[in-house]
């Protein structure tokens, strides 16, 4: 069975799905890997290394697609609106599709996917349980992008982040603030702690308060409890206006004391809610930046320009998009190593194994037979129900 692995197309994408150390296992499980000539080297991974391990190099990206049982991208079409259409020529009917798929993005995309007749596996939709935790993407990226949000605001702070005795006198740390404590979030306190500034943070979750304090981090309790803080896969649940209201009143006095704010408040498939309004940014030092992780789905603040570095009431507020691709290397190791489990998995004797009573097949296939398959997917976009699919 062949996988292709073509060359990531999305603008300034520098990650790659498979990297060489991982070759030997799919071999063994009984694959063969076609890769696309280049697709490695942005990451640090050479033509010559996926070459020693036994996969074979393809020239053309057509081709790549023409031999491949199973293609591997990281960011596919759904997740790439910019260029992601100009692959769905080269889908064949049954061919398997793994990657990141947004899908709670574009009904329409999705279904155009659909009409390709792949077996689309959407990564974002891996269950968060221990037998899934090998093939948890999701987890993985999140851990890079908090890693490199803290990395990008200490870069674009006029301050250091380490309280330093010099023979200047003594400075003292940069305060630190993170909305959100999921896995980028809890990523972000580590990181900010190792540099030597002083952190707080806030989650909705009061079972995040453990996590912080164990990074230590200082947990901000606001005098406001949410309904239903989490879902069943540990995500926070969105709340009523009213809760969000409050908890802005709440927050802007820690906002304001801050030097950097990171907020990861992300909620599946909705707008990211509001946390920092245009005033709490104007009560905020000079030269404060504020790095937005939700910012593709609208931001945690109220003025995050998507995708842009903007300067407003003298903050800098970091609308970053795909901060992963900032550390290709590992953020494709890790990848890598999530796929591959999740292939193994999924293909059996040359096969693919598409038994829904398996909890890891039925919640990440999202297209088959020509149809958005994906119950949580179809009801989000209230799609009718469909017969259940046939293993």
């Amino acid at each position: 069975m062949i996988i292709g692995v073509p060359k990531e197309s999305y603008p300034g994408e520098r990650r790659v799905a498979l990297v060489p150390v991982v070759l030997p296992t799919l071999t063994k499980a009984g694959f063969e890997v076609h890769i696309e000539s280049s697709a490695g080297i942005e990451a640090g991974y050479p033509d010559s290394q996926y070459a020693d391990k036994g996969a074979k190099i393809i020239a053309d990206r057509a081709a790549v697609f023409a031999s491949a049982d199973v293609v591997v991208q990281i960011l596919c079409y759904g997740s790439n609106d910019v260029v992601g259409k100009q692959d769905m020529p080269f889908f064949r009917r049954e061919q398997i599709l793994v990657g990141f798929l947004r899908p709670f993005g574009s009904p329409d995309i999705l279904q155009e996917i659909a009409h390709a007749g792949v077996n689309a596996f959407a990564v974002e939709l891996m269950p968060r349980s221990t037998r899934a935790q090998s093939m948890d993407a999701l987890s993985s990226m999140g851990t890079v992008c908090g890693y490199k949000a803290v990395l990008v605001a200490a870069d674009s702070h006029p301050r250091f982040f380490p309280m330093l005795t010099t023979a200047a006198g003594t400075i003292t740390p940069a305060r630190v603030f993170v909305i959100g404590c999921g896995v980028a979030g809890l990523q972000a306190i580590a990181t900010a702690r190792r540099l030597g500034a002083v952190i707080s943070a806030y989650d909705l979750r009061p079972a995040a308060k453990e996590q912080v304090q164990s990074l230590g981090g200082r947990f901000v309790e606001l005098p406001i409890e949410a309904k239903d803080a989490q879902d069943a896969r540990g995500y926070a649940r969105a709340q009523d206006e009213d809760f969000y209201r409050r908890q802005r009143e709440l927050l802007g006095k820690v906002v304001q004391e801050s030097d950097v704010v990171i907020t990861a408040a992300v909620i599946p498939g909705k707008k990211s809610p509001v946390l920092v309004t245009e005033d709490m940014v104007k009560g905020m030092a000079p030269g404060s930046v504020i790095v937005d992780l939700a910012s593709e789905r609208g931001g945690n603040c109220e003025i995050t320009d998507g995708g842009k570095t903007v300067v407003k009431h003298g903050v800098t507020i970091i609308g970053a998009i795909n901060l992963a691709s900032g550390v290709p290397y590992h953020a494709s190791m890790m990848y890598a190593r999530n796929i591959t489990a999740f292939l193994t998995h999924l293909i059996k004797d040359q096969k693919l194994n598409l038994n829904l009573e398996d909890e890891i097949v039925r919640e990440t296939l999202l297209t088959h037979g020509g149809e958005i398959v994906n119950a949580r997917v179809r009801e989000f976009f209230t799609l009718p129900a469909l017969a259940p699919v046939a293993g």
